[in-house]
């Protein structure tokens, strides 16, 4: 083998093996990934129900939640997103870790970052979101008020029927839901 041959034969185990690494992520990169997540969690609610004090008693008395970061950029007509967050369920606290892309279409520029926080009052909607993801599209019309209840949650917008979601964004809370073609999934490599 001449040394060229042994150059690029040794570039090339070298870089399948990073490969490899970064598709299947060691164990302390997923306890890492995990206390990063949990962390953003809790800043998440923090700043909600500092913002809004009744979403505490509106989260807290559902039977579960989820929360997610995403950053999003934009241009021109094509964007999109990317984001991670946990579903927590109340009664026991069992943690889900998921995932989220987005993809939006229509002329604009910049880039965003907000936080969602999902509310689930049954366990139904809850075992939906986790079990087979969620797909938010163009039919998503948010609402701010239960229909037929005429109870309003201050700052939630009404998904559908006992699901609600909060969106918060660097300037405050978002009245209009921007997560138009937002695929929500649970993330392989971090749920045991």
């Amino acid at each position: 083998m001449t040394p060229t041959l042994a150059r690029r034969a040794a570039a090339l185990l070298a870089c399948a093996f990073l490969a490899a690494c970064a598709i299947n992520p060691t164990d302390n990169q997923r306890d890492a990934s995990r206390k990063d997540l949990a962390e953003a969690s809790e800043r998440t609610l923090q700043r909600l129900y500092r913002d809004f004090p009744g979403s505490r008693r509106h989260v807290e008395g559902a039977y579960g939640y989820a929360t997610f970061t995403n950053y999003g950029l934009k241009i021109f007509v094509v964007g999109g997103g990317s984001g991670a967050g946990i579903a927590v369920t109340n009664d026991g606290g069992a943690k889900t870790y998921m995932r989220m892309v987005e993809a939006q279409a229509g002329l604009g520029f910049g880039a965003r970052r907000f936080q969602l926080v999902w509310v689930f009052e049954t366990k139904a909607a809850f075992d939906q979101f986790v079990n087979s993801g969620w797909e938010v599209g163009a039919q998503a019309t948010a609402a701010a008020a239960r229909k037929g209840e005429g109870a309003a949650v201050e700052g939630a917008l009404s998904i559908s029927r006992g699901v609600w979601i909060y969106q918060m964004t660097d300037t405050g809370i978002a009245l209009e839901l921007a997560a138009k073609g937002t695929k929500y999934f649970k993330d392989r490599d971090l749920n045991p």
